[in-house]
């Protein structure tokens, strides 16, 4: 009897040590959270890369170092030009717009000074004005977030290549780790989130692609001027899902009104259709077939992701979620039969 107790206190006592170290560990991550994001986009670049470095071998017939260092030099150098070309265009647009905005603000004020209802909606408006402070403020916290975002950018893309370009060794290193402590089936788990990841990416590619085309075909056909480059900028925008058409819709729309009120409300008509052609068409066709993602469920980790791990979670919220997925399915034993196939297919990152 007293031997039995022994080992049932041992037994708990077991049990209680593995129960701290778990609340331990998840409260070190949450500490930690940034630098796991942080960590988690780098290995997400360096699957681009590596996924980029192969087609360029098999194509190119390239070694793998100069494939490699080709696929990290074309995507950043397009975003670069893309992006120049549309902060060009921006800067162009509104400095007209603030040129025009002053005489139309005063045309405005003079119509509404002409009824009752409109100066008691203008002097209800001047209480609204934003105090200098606020606006320097609002100024400032975008300035630090700016260089803050790109300071992590760049950490994620020196990580990234180090990543893709040494893969085998340190997702050699990540299955001794696995074995070591413990668990079962890591390799097959590692496969799973892996060929899960690059489905995601496959998915996120078309989605992107429809909304460059898209808003490039559309806003052309509007009338309104760089089209083509408001349209590539809102589909690198769309990595993060419903974002590209939402960033440019602003900018879009006030370029369209300074043209005319015609531009303007067709721009209106153009993203609309755009944004529910890929939310409800091409989206839920795309990730239904390569990442197995509901809709539903993209939304919903988007906002959770912004509300607890700020935008950096944001960004990373879909493909996180995408390995929470597979990692459920993994532990709960209902791996679809197309995704076994597709793992047992699937080939790690090796060294070259």
């Amino acid at each position: 009897m007293m031997q039995h107790k022994n080992e049932e206190a041992r037994r708990w006592f077991r049990q209680s040590l593995v129960t701290m170290a778990g609340v331990g560990t998840a409260v070190l991550l949450w500490q930690l959270q940034q630098l796991v994001l942080l960590l988690f986009a780098s290995v997400l670049a360096a699957l681009i890369f590596h996924g980029l470095t192969r087609l360029l071998q098999r194509r190119l017939r390239l070694p793998f170092a100069a494939a490699l260092a080709l696929a990290v030099v074309l995507p950043i150098l397009i975003i670069a030009v893309v992006f120049g070309l549309f902060g060009n265009l921006m800067v162009q647009q509104f400095s007209q717009l603030a040129r025009q905005l002053p005489q139309s603000v005063a045309d405005l004020e003079v119509w509404l000074a002409q009824s009752t209802e409109g100066r008691q909606l203008l002097d209800a408006a001047g209480g609204y004005a934003p105090k200098v402070e606020t606006v320097v403020g609002i100024v400032q916290s975008g300035v630090a977030n700016l260089g803050s975002g790109l300071s992590q950018l760049l950490i994620v893309l020196v990580a990234g290549i180090y990543l893709a370009a040494q893969g085998g060794l340190y997702l050699h290193g990540l299955k001794r780790l696995l074995s070591r402590l413990g668990s079962t089936g890591a390799e097959r788990s590692l496969k799973a989130i892996h060929t899960a990841i690059g489905g995601w990416l496959k998915a996120q590619a078309v989605g992107m692609a429809f909304v460059a085309i898209g808003t490039s075909a559309g806003l052309a056909l509007v009338g309104l001027p760089s089209a083509i480059a408001i349209g590539l900028v809102a589909g690198l925008c769309e990595f993060v899902p419903y974002l590209g058409v939402i960033l440019v819709s602003a900018p879009a729309v006030l370029i369209g009104f300074s043209i005319s009120l015609e531009t303007g409300v067709f721009t209106i008509i153009a993203l609309v259709v755009v944004q529910q052609l890929q939310g409800n068409v091409v989206s839920p066709m795309a990730q239904g077939k390569l990442a197995d993602l509901p809709p539903a469920l993209t939304i919903f980790s988007l906002i959770g992701a912004g509300i607890l791990m700020g935008p950096l979670g944001v960004v990373l919220a879909v493909p996180l979620t995408v390995v929470g997925s597979v990692l459920y399915r993994e532990a709960m034993g209902t791996t679809t039969p197309a995704m076994k196939q597709a793992v047992a297919q699937k080939d790690m990152p090796s060294e070259p």
